[in-house]
């Protein structure tokens, strides 16, 4: 009889501490689309820069330059990508 009790106490402790962490979870049923990468951002005077492009949930977030990343192209270099602009960095 004795065992059977502290069965049943250690299953309401282990019902408790299970409830416990699934409703402390941020359980919100929405997927976080969080990410960054980097790509070298070029004026028209084909100066180069790298940054690191933050983005979240399709919106840009930050745009940091990365130090040292830096290219300075000839005059008659032409840019083979298709141009971009800034708000279509995340989506």
């Amino acid at each position: 009889m004795r065992i059977i009790k502290i069965f049943i106490i250690l299953g309401i402790i282990l019902l408790i501490s299970l409830c416990f962490l699934i409703l402390n979870k941020n359980l919100t049923g929405h997927s976080i689309n969080k990410y960054s990468y980097t790509k070298a951002i070029c004026n028209e005077k084909n100066f180069c820069q790298d940054y690191e492009i933050y983005c979240n949930n399709g919106k840009l977030e930050n745009l940091k330059p990365i130090s040292g990343a830096v290219i300075q192209n000839s005059d008659s270099w032409k840019d083979p990508r298709d141009k971009e602009t800034i708000e279509n960095f995340c989506k």
